[in-house]
């Protein structure tokens, strides 16, 4: 795949003899990162790509597949992420989990445009059966983290893990929403993200009894 600009350096990239379907994903991104998830049409991307309307039906069969396509390899970059920060837990949970919040906040601000299209294009999670598996893989790792936090709690006051992952999941996801994007929607903050959720993290597992460092 070949990508380049019009004389002038002006006007959309071109595609020339390559993978139209990675010309596609690529335009996809570029215009979300330019107008958001939803600011663009089918067409559009097409334009972007450098090829005709018709085109992009050789490969998705409409706007929302194409999304569904983009947001699956972004759940797939972000599973490989956090499982590098969570490092099967070492060297104890509670310090691998502070180095997958990081990871959860770099990924936010780093891959704006796939974070974007896989919590905020609004692509239904029945149109890609892939898409929906990628992002299943990618909550198990948050799952497995809260598993190793949990087996370390006192039983009395142990929650389920999915109840603990899905809590810090929301968490980790409101920090990033809000402070830690890599656009024009990002909060102002005394302090940064990283932070704020680690201090959040800690504060949720010690009202819980775990064990952890001052």
């Amino acid at each position: 795949m070949s990508w380049s600009s019009k004389p002038g350096g002006e006007g959309p990239r071109g595609y020339h003899h390559g993978n139209l379907k990675e010309a596609l994903v690529r335009a996809a991104l570029e215009l979300i990162a330019q107008k958001g998830p939803g600011g663009f049409t089918f067409a559009e991307a097409a334009r972007v790509a450098g090829v005709s309307p018709a085109a992009p039906y050789r490969h998705f069969r409409d706007r929302d597949e194409l999304m569904a396509d983009v947001a699956r390899r972004g759940f797939e970059a972000f599973e490989e992420a956090l499982l590098r920060a969570w490092d099967n837990g070492r060297p104890d949970p509670v310090t691998a989990l502070d180095r997958l919040g990081k990871a959860y906040l770099t990924f936010a601000r780093m891959q704006s445009a796939y974070y974007a299209a896989m919590f905020e294009a609004s692509v239904p999670l029945d149109a890609s059966p892939e898409m929906r598996a990628a992002g299943d893989r990618a909550f198990g790792v948050l799952r497995t983290a809260a598993e190793a936090i949990a087996a370390t709690l006192p039983v009395a006051s142990r929650p389920p893990a999915l109840m603990m992952a899905l809590h810090i999941w929301s968490l980790a996801h409101g920090i990033a929403a809000l402070f830690a994007r890599g656009d024009g929607a990002r909060r102002s903050l005394p302090m940064s993200p990283e932070d704020l959720l680690e201090a959040g993290v800690l504060v949720y597992l010690q009202g819980l009894g775990a064990r952890t460092q001052d």
